[in-house]
Order: structure tokens, then sequence, then C-alpha cells
């Protein structure tokens, strides 16, 4: 806190003598005119410095900091709303055929794969619990398979992907219902 109340003292000083001294003839009142202005100047500068580190000095031990406001560029992946949030391709019963409902889904994360070829996804494939664990795991491959197969079509490099199968392990509704069945049915694309 002293080291911000000794620039208060050098900046006011600084401006103090920046008003007093001149080497110019005062007869001449055009030359005074504009010595006094940038006199004016300079200690209005030298004002404001010593408020802002004032200001500083005051709020030196306050939590609150203000950052300045930068429109930093938002990474569409992280966007509310936006079609790229959506990250599960949901199936019928049995099924690892993606409705037409999804395939905006998939487009869009073929599009961004395409165009941040540093960017990765493990596409997991999941099931209900109805069925034996083995053929969970197999239809839940299937599932990662379609989605996989589905974003290579559309340009995504291999490099890019994995799919997995989880079968039944990971559901995502807890429940017995077709409602909670119907949210486990399905692949999810996790970026890495």
């Amino acid at each position: 806190m002293s080291r911000i109340i000794q620039l208060l003292l050098i900046a006011l000083t600084a401006a103090t003598l920046s008003a007093c001294g001149s080497n110019v003839k005062l007869d001449d009142p055009q030359k005074a005119a504009t010595i006094e202005n940038r006199d004016a100047d300079a200690a209005a500068a030298a004002a404001a410095a010593a408020a802002a580190a004032a200001n500083a000095a005051a709020n030196q031990g306050s939590s609150r900091t203000v950052a300045p406001v930068v429109a930093a560029p938002q990474d569409p992946l992280n966007e509310p709303g936006g079609v790229l949030s959506k990250r599960s391709v949901y199936f019928e019963y049995d099924s690892f055929a993606i409705g037409a409902d999804y395939l905006p889904v998939v487009e869009a994360h073929a599009r961004y794969l395409n165009a941040n070829k540093q960017r990765h996804v493990m596409i997991e494939g999941n099931t209900d619990e109805r069925g034996p664990r083995e053929y969970n795991l197999a239809l839940g491959q299937r599932r990662a398979e379609a989605v996989h197969r589905a974003l290579a079509a559309l340009g995504v490099a291999e490099a890019q992907m994995e799919a997995v199968s989880f079968g039944e392990e990971r559901p995502k509704a807890a429940g017995t219902d077709e409602a909670a069945y119907a949210e486990n049915r399905r692949a999810d694309i996790v970026y890495k």
C-alpha cells in the first residue's frame, strides 16, 4: 500500500512541477494560452492517474475484481441450446439404425470435427437393462459403430473417432418403465 501512496505522490509532484515550469515568455498571449492548456492537460492526466491509484489502494483488500470485457470466441460445443450441445443419438428398442430425428445431430458433429481436426471423440454405445449382458454389449457396440460409420461417411477422419460399448452398465435414467428405457438406448458422442 505504501508503494501506491509513493506513486500517487510522484504523480502529483510531476503534475505540479509541469504546471509551474515554463521557459516561454508570457508576453505572447497565444503561446501563454497554449502552455496553460498543455499544463492543464498534464495536470488532469496526473490527477486521473492519482485517482486510479487511490482507487486501487482502496480496493486492495476487497475481494471484488473488475475484469475488462473482452468478447472471447465461444466454442460452439459449449453453446447452450445449440445443436452441438446435443451429444446423444437415441435408438428404438433392439435397433441400431440412426433415426431421421438424429441425423442433424450427427451432421453437426461431423461438420465440427471436420473443421477441428485436432478434436477427437469417443462414441459410447449404451442399451437399456433388458436382455442378457453379452447381447447388450454387442448391441451397444453396433450403436456406437453406426454413429461412427455415419461420421466417417460425412468425412470425419478415422483417427478422430473411437467406438466402444458399455451395454447396460451406464444408464442415463433409473427406472424400469419405457421412459427410462428410451433414455438408456443411445450412443453418446464424448469429446476428449
